[in-house]
C-alpha cells in the first residue's frame, strides 16, 4: 500500500510575491465635519414655505373656530360604537369617556388634526397631520374601528 500512495501526493504551486503596502492619503479638509448641525439634523423633504414646515400645514385657526368636542380627545381614547345612515350619508357613533357623539365625512376627531375621510359598518378611517423631528408636517393614515358589546378592539 506504502508503494501505491508514494506517487499519488499532490503538487503544490509556488506562493506569490508578496506586494509592499501603499498607505493611501487621507485628506480631511476635503470630508464634510460628521459633527457640525446640518449633518446631524436631517434635512426638510419639503422646501419651507414662509418659516412653516412641510407641504401639508394643519389650520390652527380653523380648529380654534370649530371647537370640537372630539378635538380635544387623543386618537386612542376615541371608540366607534355604532354606525348608520343619516339621510342616506353614513354616519359613525363615536364614544369618549361617558360622552357619545355622531360623526360624518369630513369631520376632524382627535389631537392629530384627523379628519374623517371615509365611514363603513365596521371602520371610520382617518387622515392625520403629524409634525415629525424636522418640523415638517406629514399625513398619516389610522382607523377608529366598531367596538364589540364588550368594548374589546377588533
Amino acid at each position: 500500500m506504502a508503494e501505491n500512495t508514494k506517487d499519488m501526493r499532490g503538487k503544490i504551486p509556488k506562493l506569490p510575491d508578496v506586494k509592499p503596502y501603499e498607505p493611501v492619503p487621507y485628506d480631511v479638509d476635503a470630508m464634510v465635519d460628521p459633527f457640525k448641525p446640518n449633518k446631524i439634523e436631517p434635512e426638510s423633504k419639503y422646501k419651507q414655505v414662509a418659516g412653516k414646515g412641510g407641504a401639508f400645514q394643519p389650520d390652527f385657526e380653523a380648529r380654534e373656530v370649530r371647537n370640537s368636542l372630539l378635538e380635544k380627545y387623543p386618537i386612542e381614547s376615541l371608540k366607534m360604537i355604532g354606525y348608520m345612515h343619516v339621510n342616506n350619508r353614513p354616519m359613525a357613533v363615536v364614544q369618549v369617556e361617558d360622552k357619545v357623539k355622531q360623526v360624518k365625512v369630513g369631520d376632524y376627531v382627535g389631537l392629530d388634526f384627523g379628519m374623517v375621510t371615509q365611514i363603513t359598518d365596521t371602520e371610520v378611517q382617518l387622515r392625520e397631520l403629524i409634525q415629525d423631528s424636522a418640523g415638517d408636517w406629514t399625513e398619516r393614515k389610522s382607523s377608529l374601528y366598531l367596538q364589540s358589546k364588550e368594548g374589546s378592539k377588533k
